[in-house]
């Protein structure tokens, strides 16, 4: 069973910075494409970013200049670095990757942006 396993999240101020890594557990083929999602409280699952396999990046607006996506393909590893976090920021983040019409998601990990 593929499974994608996240780290990286926490509580930080607004205004300062996180960084979210996210791996696979086992050996598998590189994923087409890596990105993030994020659920709020109350809100439906969002977009946040996505990479593929030949770099191209796809952001939400509201993230465009404050959070950058990158991989890692020989590894099928996918990272965001989020700067300026914002409390509308605050959420799950989940990881996903797919490959060959098949999307695998992380569990999840917790973003908070307060004071």
């Amino acid at each position: 069973q593929v499974q994608l396993v996240e780290s990286g999240g926490g509580l930080v101020q607004p205004g300062g910075s996180l960084r979210l890594s996210c791996g696979i557990n086992r050996s598998y083929r590189t994923m087409a494409e890596m990105g993030w999602y994020r659920q709020a409280p109350g809100n439906e699952r969002e977009f946040v970013a996505s990479i593929t396999t030949g770099g191209i990046m796809s952001y939400k607006d509201s993230v465009k200049g404050r959070f950058t996506i990158s991989r890692d393909n020989a590894k099928n590893t996918v990272d965001l670095q989020m700067n300026s976090l914002k409390p509308e920021d605050t959420a799950v983040y989940y990881c996903y990757g797919l490959q060959f019409g098949s999307q695998f998601w992380g569990q999840g990990t917790q973003v908070t942006a307060s004071s």
